[in-house]
């Protein structure tokens, strides 16, 4: 049976997936993702760092560490079910949609990641509009130095080059440092950093792609 060396994945979900199937070409099975990263690595952890909508959902940043996804699902069905014949069309379309994605986090939670979810925050653009924002950079860079004396080998689900400082360091910290992440959109200098410890995230299509059953 191989040794792994104690390994943690961090997973930055809106730089690895941004753009989902459209930007991928292909939709991920993240059951299979879990199974690839154990079998392949030995992972102990895999922590996934992305944003929710959370509407009016009660949520104090000071005494979570992540929006709990049960609780906020439990939330939407109930201001659908309550309120949902005061909504516009485009609402309730918008509301079932985000509460899709909760129920997808619930799944990746039951298939065994660890969730670091932050509110979608709303900012006011000059032009008018409003940009949903939800940056999980430091969150995720918190936790890499937070965990640094859990793991030996870290795989890094990014191609966000603003996470080069503190893979640096852990380097020099003597852990092992591995990317696994889509090729056109890794900043060069991760790659440099990483050299033949890069992974392209698109080769694991036929590993890691979901199949309708």
């Amino acid at each position: 049976m191989t040794k792994f060396p104690r390994t943690y994945a961090f997973i930055d979900a809106s730089n690895l997936f941004y753009g989902g199937v459209k930007s991928l070409g292909w939709s991920i099975d993240y059951d299979k993702l879990l199974g690839y990263l154990k079998d392949k690595y030995g992972i102990a952890q895999a922590l996934y760092f992305g944003g929710v909508e959370i509407y009016d959902f009660p949520y104090d940043y000071l005494q979570n560490d992540s929006v709990p996804v049960q609780e906020l699902a439990n939330y939407l069905e109930s201001l659908i079910a309550k309120e949902g014949e005061e909504f516009t069309e485009a609402k309730l379309l918008l509301l079932d949609r985000h509460l899709r994605r909760v129920r997808f986090y619930l799944r990746l939670n039951q298939f065994g990641y660890k969730l670091y979810l932050k509110p979608v925050k709303l900012y006011d653009q000059d032009d008018g509009s409003t940009k949903r924002k939800a940056n999980c950079d430091v969150d995720m860079a918190f936790y890499l130095m937070k965990e640094k004396d859990n793991f030996d080998r870290a795989i890094i689900l990014s191609g966000d080059g603003d996470f080069l400082p503190v893979l640096k360091y852990l380097k020099d910290a003597g852990k092992e440092v591995l990317i696994l992440a889509r090729g056109p959109r890794t900043a060069r200098e991760l790659r440099q950093f990483a050299g033949s410890n890069f992974r392209d995230f698109v080769r694991l299509e036929n590993e890691i792609k979901f199949e309708e059953k």
